[in-house]
């Protein structure tokens, strides 16, 4: 079997990958980690997989995070290649912008809501619906040849595939201490709220990145294709 080591592009220390992380350690699949935030470049990288975290900023900011323009294109690589790219959030906006879609801003979403599979679209062992985390103020158009994957009741563009790379704009790395820490600065009531339906929800959040994560894993080599 071809060696397999993911590198993790993380843009800010509050957004590390989390669940997955824990996941790739259970299999014993090594990690790269890539702290842009600390080195504003990115290296030269020929990891099997390539997993592309959230942050703050947006993937029209090149002027100020030069590594969002290198991101793209190694996006692009990686596509061109069919390598597997998971991207979360920020992460998939930069798959969208990486083929040429638009990225603008939308209604912010903070905390958990419903999405459901795009008509038409399957991913085996995902629901029809389902509750994801969301922390966004951002939303993403689809490049050509991409199709969408799932909807949400309030920003619709919730989760594309475009050839190797699937982007959720949902947060399914999410753990327990990821939420309290980004709802620090939230009303009580609101924060109260926001952590009494991630210990509600969070379980089956865990459970369906299992399936998200297990399939980009699974990718090996040349010619990935997620559905």
């Amino acid at each position: 079997m071809e060696s397999r080591e993911v590198a993790v592009l993380q843009h800010v220390p509050e957004e590390p990958g989390g669940i997955i992380e824990e996941l790739a350690a259970t299999r014993e699949i090594p990690l790269r980690r890539v702290r842009l935030y600390e080195t504003n470049d990115l290296p030269r990288l020929d990891s099997s997989h390539l997993l592309v975290l959230g942050g703050p900023m947006s993937v029209n900011d090149e002027a100020e995070y030069r590594y969002l323009r290198q991101e793209k294109e190694l996006i692009r690589e990686r596509v061109r290649r069919g390598r597997p790219v998971l991207g979360v959030c920020l992460g998939a906006q930069l798959i969208a912008s990486a083929g040429g879609a638009p990225v603008s801003r939308c209604e912010q979403e903070l905390g958990w809501s419903m999405v459901g599979l795009d008509e038409g679209a399957s991913f085996s062992g995902l629901p029809e619906r389902f509750r994801v985390f969301q922390m966004h103020g951002e939303t993403f158009g689809l490049p050509a040849g991409a199709s969408l994957l799932c909807r949400g009741e309030r920003v619709s563009h919730q989760a594309l595939v475009w050839k190797s790379a699937l982007g959720v704009q949902f947060h399914l790395e999410l753990t327990g201490e990821m939420a309290a820490d980004w709802t620090k600065g939230c009303q009580p009531g609101e924060r109260t709220k926001i952590l009494e339906e991630t210990r509600r929800y969070l379980p089956e959040s865990h459970r369906l990145c299992g399936i998200i994560a297990g399939k980009f894993f699974s990718g090996a080599g040349e010619r990935f294709s997620w559905i």
